[in-house]
């Protein structure tokens, strides 16, 4: 009988320590579950903290890509303003030269009339002593009869001088108006 209770007891054992064991495995896996959850829940605080992060820097950016458009439109204003002044000014600067050049070429005109109407010995005086330049530019403006009167009285060397430049700048004013 003893056997036979033995056999008997010996499912009800079986069962006692797998059912320990079960419910050890169950109260394992409700403290992994209560731990798992936890974490979930500091990655769901942890995830929404990101997204309100990633809002505000959106919005910063938003705000400072507006500020740089709008940084770019007062440069491109500034930028079209000055354009627009140093055009002005260009057109100024050729103005003044074309009323320089016809200012310098009126004075010319009026010191070649007043060589011309000068004694030739008096004229040959004063544009021996002038810089070449200046006496070719009288010379230039002078009829050719006025010129060989001026270069009778004037000294040879320097007369062969303005000779041989005004002859090389009538050349050169020539080839200049032939394109």
């Amino acid at each position: 009988m003893r056997i036979k209770l033995f056999l008997i007891l010996i499912p009800f054992f079986l069962f006692a320590v797998d059912n320990q064991k079960l419910i050890d495995c169950y109260n394992i896996f409700e403290q992994k579950k209560q731990e798992l959850q936890a974490q979930a829940e500091q990655i769901l605080e942890q995830q929404e903290a990101l997204e309100a992060l990633k809002q505000t820097y959106m919005a910063l950016m938003k705000k400072k890509e507006q500020k740089l458009k709008l940084k770019e439109k007062e440069l491109n204003e500034t930028l079209k303003k000055i354009e627009t002044q140093k055009q002005e000014i260009q057109n100024l600067i050729n103005e003044y030269k074309k009323l320089l050049e016809e200012i310098k070429k009126a004075k010319l005109d009026k010191v070649s009339q007043s060589f011309a109407k000068m004694r030739p010995k008096n004229a040959a005086q004063i544009l021996s002593n002038m810089p070449q330049k200046d006496a070719l530019d009288v010379l230039n403006k002078l009829p050719p009869k006025i010129i060989a009167k001026i270069f009778a009285k004037m000294d040879p060397t320097i007369a062969a001088k303005l000779s041989d430049a005004l002859l090389k700048l009538k050349a050169k004013n020539v080839s200049s108006s032939n394109p």
